[in-house]
């Protein structure tokens, strides 16, 4: 009888904690399936019955060519080049994941790709998208204006003006949020500094300076929720911030231009592209230290990419070299260069796994 009610309190307890990790959750957020692992949805292969039938593709923007080249993963070969407008920067997912956007930073519009048919539909104008990213309800979409320092919510579907908030924050472009939704943290690239921006009242609710000649980049959430990790490009490094209490609790050195961040597939590994030195290092989420490099044959500036939906392959574009790279992710070596338009940036894989997209390159849970 002992026994019996000490189990019975044991699973009323694990149930209370559920229910308050629940409770923290921004409203309406699909909650994780995995209190300790955010990435939990994005395993190899797992891929949201939305998007299983969509072409294997690998969308690449290039900013000085005004092109976005498509790459056949299977065969390393670009098979088509769209033109869009001005200066394209990123190809993002919808949160619904049945629809890519083109930023046309420069060409102030976006411009649809249907990953279905592989081919573009409309255009929507829209000021300055550098960036885009999606509330974890999946309420409103967030073009980052890194020109005009803004943050613009608009209606995901139709890309209406819902809110525009201004921040003192130059160059803000890149973000994630915290595992329970309800903030976010963004970088300023030419602040040296990051920002907290609570996401249900839109307004900034913390900041941290970096300190001078800082230039902070990429953001990701650990798997855990519990550190978030900013590539710092002047630092060298990737910075770890606590973001519940807004403060830097460590710095790895990671190589020259820290820039892009990605999770494997297994959530053990952060991908950390040092651009300036044409290598890939490796991060131990569990060590929090570097334990492998990866350095690109002839040199390269790895930027902006993704894992493939196997997780064998992480795709980087190559910004100063208009070529991007398949790097095997079993032991690093260099698959595939494949040359494309001038200034690649923010290339997308897809169809990816996960649940929903936050946005970006493309960010699951």
């Amino acid at each position: 009888m002992t026994k019996r009610i000490g189990f019975l309190v044991f699973v009323l307890s694990l149930l209370a904690v559920s229910t308050t990790a629940q409770s923290k959750l921004l409203p309406g957020m699909p909650a994780p399936l995995d209190m300790s692992d955010i990435y939990s949805a994005d395993r190899p292969g797992a891929l949201n019955p939305v998007v299983k039938n969509f072409l294997q593709r690998v969308y690449v923007p290039n900013t000085e060519s005004n092109t976005v080249s498509v790459i056949d993963p299977t065969t390393y070969k670009v098979i088509e080049t769209f033109q869009v407008g001005r200066q394209p920067q990123h190809v993002t997912p919808s949160y619904d994941m049945t629809k890519l956007w083109i930023l046309n930073d420069k060409g102030n519009s976006l411009t649809a790709i249907d990953p279905a048919t592989g081919k573009m539909g409309e255009t929507v104008p829209v000021d300055d998208p550098y960036n885009m990213y999606y509330t974890p309800d999946g309420k409103y979409a967030i073009v980052v204006a890194e020109q005009m320092m803004r943050l613009m919510f608009r209606e995901p579907k139709t890309m209406a003006l819902k809110n525009s908030v201004w921040f003192n924050c130059k160059g803000i472009d890149h973000m994630d949020f915290s595992a329970d939704g309800t903030y976010l943290i963004a970088s300023c690239e030419f602040g040296d500094k990051i920002i907290k921006v609570d996401v249900q009242s839109q307004k900034q609710v913390g900041a941290l300076e970096l300190g001078p000649h800082n230039g902070p980049q990429d953001v990701k959430l650990s798997p855990d929720g519990k550190v978030f990790y900013v590539a710092d490009m002047h630092a060298d490094g990737v910075h770890l911030i606590d973001g519940d209490q807004m403060k830097k609790i460590g710095f790895i050195r990671t190589g020259n231009g820290a820039h892009g961040l990605y999770v494997s597939r297994d959530s053990k590994m952060l991908y950390v592209t040092n651009r300036n030195e044409g290598s890939i290092s490796l991060v131990d989420f569990k060590t929090q230290s570097v334990v492998k490099k990866w350095q690109l044959p002839g040199g390269g500036s790895p930027d902006m990419g993704g894992v493939s939906a196997d997780g064998k392959v992480l795709w980087l574009a190559g910004r100063y070299n208009a070529e991007v790279y398949a790097i095997d992710t079993n032991d690093g070596h260099l698959i595939a260069k494949i040359p494309v338009g001038k200034g690649p940036h923010g290339l997308c894989v897809y169809p990816q796994p996960g649940r929903y997209s936050l946005g970006h390159t493309g960010i699951f849970r």
